[in-house]
């Protein structure tokens, strides 16, 4: 998600003209996974345009996650699944993975450039499309085929501009931005065989240790060499007894 999120603002340009309304230069906002007060102190310790050794060069931009709060308004049911079949060594098997987490992640983007009117470049680039929101795909679990549509909700839009010292002082014009992603967080995919045979033995007491089985019923796919990404039906065969035989799970036999 946060990958997803950077790349939304890795393609911010601004362009600088002459009297005549020429583009003279155009440039490319370097963007990076980065605290704002990493940049703020830079540019505290070497405010001084005179010297430039050490100087960042604006304008630039950095994010962070700033929070992550679980959203149970969208909790969904949990022992639902999402299902691939997949051919492996042992032949088909079956991968699955158990339905996400609705979770809030909070971004904080920061914008520092050294002019306003660069400041509002990037500004008019991002705003206009988020109405408040703006919804991204993103491939969850790639191995399942797993596809979510994540919104991304503009929050708030702050501004600072710290122009105040002599003339050799740099000047810096910052706008935060803050952003919440309404994203789901996946456990660790599984895999299990293909299960081909479902038996299930009636009793006419719930004491079972004590009760001889009285009726079973088994089901099977139709045609029993289906695999689980075929298109098969199930054959159902139900069986009644009277031995006094009970099944042993163990020795997979009636006993």
């Amino acid at each position: 998600m946060t990958i997803a999120f950077g790349q939304l603002f890795n393609n911010i340009q601004i362009k600088r003209k002459d009297s005549s309304g020429s583009v003279i230069q155009s440039i490319r906002v370097p963007l990076a996974y980065a605290p704002k007060e990493k940049f703020l102190t830079r540019l505290d310790q070497q405010p001084d345009l005179e010297n430039r050794e050490f100087a960042i060069t604006l304008p630039r931009m950095s994010f962070e996650i700033s929070s992550i709060e679980y959203d149970a308004g969208r909790k969904l049911n949990r022992l639902q699944k999402f299902k691939k079949v997949k051919t492996s060594a042992e032949g088909k098997i079956l991968d699955f993975n158990y339905m996400p987490v609705p979770y809030n992640i909070s971004y904080s983007l920061n914008v520092f450039t050294a002019t306003a009117e660069a400041g509002l470049q990037i500004i008019e680039q991002i705003l206009p499309y988020f109405q408040p929101d703006y919804t991204v795909t993103i491939k969850a679990i790639p191995d399942l085929d797993i596809k979510r549509d994540v919104p991304i909700v503009l929050n708030s839009v702050n501004y600072e501009d710290s122009y105040s010292g002599d003339y050799t002082t740099r000047r810096a014009v910052i706008y935060t931005l803050g952003f919440t992603a309404k994203t789901y967080l996946f456990g660790p995919a599984q895999t299990q065989k293909v299960v081909k045979t479902v038996q299930s033995d009636l009793y006419s007491d719930t004491d079972q240790s004590n009760k001889a089985r009285e009726e079973r019923i088994v089901i099977t796919p139709n045609p029993t060499s289906a695999d689980a990404d075929d298109d098969f039906g199930f054959t159902t065969t139900i069986e009644s007894y009277t031995d006094g035989k009970k099944y042993n799970p163990s020795t997979d036999s009636d006993e």
